[in-house]
């Protein structure tokens, strides 16, 4: 049957979308009728992995889109290219991209491996560029162009690059790629934009990371392994959002406390508004 969701006929380039949160959007995409494309490096079971580009294809047909399902290293410039012109050939258009492929080292300077470091850099930042900077002469054929980039904020609080400064360098590249293309494509009507979760999301790229502590009260979210802080930050799981912010506020350190009130927005006192005095948030 055919599919007339809102999204009918658009087509998708969705990087890392095998598994996790990147199978999950192209779930919802295929749900309002869009051709999905995914660009993912596993075309055969992972051992510790689930999920192949053919198992997240068949879902995403399933849901009601069509599929292509692309084997890409997006550090490779001559696979991604290939990926693209592939995705165009097949629908004949392009109209959103996704950049959701990363890799995830959190660990301190000492820590971090140079071939680690090189990774996350390769496929954050690098990546997010490339597959960027190789869609856009389609995208300005579209009418509906968007690039989306699962990216944190850019908030310049050492809390964020202390306990794992390059990962948080490689994450920040993309969300550097969202300020920097919104601008510069904005004459060509190509929305830029980014994604970041208001509290972890539990993936299996995150489960093979070991215990992590997960702080739901700030609206970045923060992934630290606990050895950062030995003992502080460990939030049991709780039943209800009011339960959780009470645990939260006791839980956290002074100086992720201090992180989390510098992001609250002011308040302002407009006066009598209508009957009685009321507050207005700006």
């Amino acid at each position: 049957m055919l599919n007339t969701g809102k999204l009918a006929g658009r087509t998708a380039f969705i990087t890392g979308a095998s598994r996790g949160i990147g199978k999950v959007i192209a779930l919802k995409l295929a749900k309002d009728g869009c051709n999905v494309a995914i660009a993912a490096k596993t075309a055969d079971p992972h051992p510790k992995l689930e999920g192949t580009i053919y198992t997240a294809a068949k879902e995403v047909e399933a849901a009601g889109g069509k599929c292509l399902p692309l084997q890409v290293d997006i550090r490779n410039e001559d696979q991604v290219k290939d990926a693209i012109e592939k995705t165009v050939n097949q629908f004949g258009n392009l109209d959103i991209v996704i950049n959701n492929a990363s890799a995830i080292n959190l660990t301190g300077t000492e820590d971090t491996e140079m071939k680690r470091y090189d990774l996350m850099h390769s496929i954050n930042t690098r990546g997010t560029f490339m597959v960027s900077k190789y869609a856009i002469p389609h995208l300005k054929r579209s009418n509906h162009a968007h690039i989306l980039n699962l990216s944190p904020p850019l908030v310049m609080n050492p809390i964020w690059f202390r306990p794992h400064v390059a990962y948080t360098m490689a994450k920040y590249g993309m969300s550097m790629c969202v300020l920097g293309m919104a601008h510069e494509f904005k004459e060509d009507k190509i929305a830029v934009n980014a994604l970041w979760p208001r509290t972890a999301v539990w993936t299996a790229a995150i489960n093979m990371l070991g215990v992590i502590a997960v702080h739901s009260n700030i609206k970045v979210c923060s992934l630290i392994i606990l050895q950062s802080y030995p003992g502080k930050l460990s939030i049991p799981p709780l039943k209800c959002p009011r339960e959780r912010k009470r645990a939260n506020k006791k839980k956290l350190d002074p100086e992720l406390q201090e992180a989390s009130r510098e992001r609250k927005r002011p308040e302002k006192i407009t006066g009598k508004v209508g009957p009685s005095n009321q507050r207005s948030r700006w």
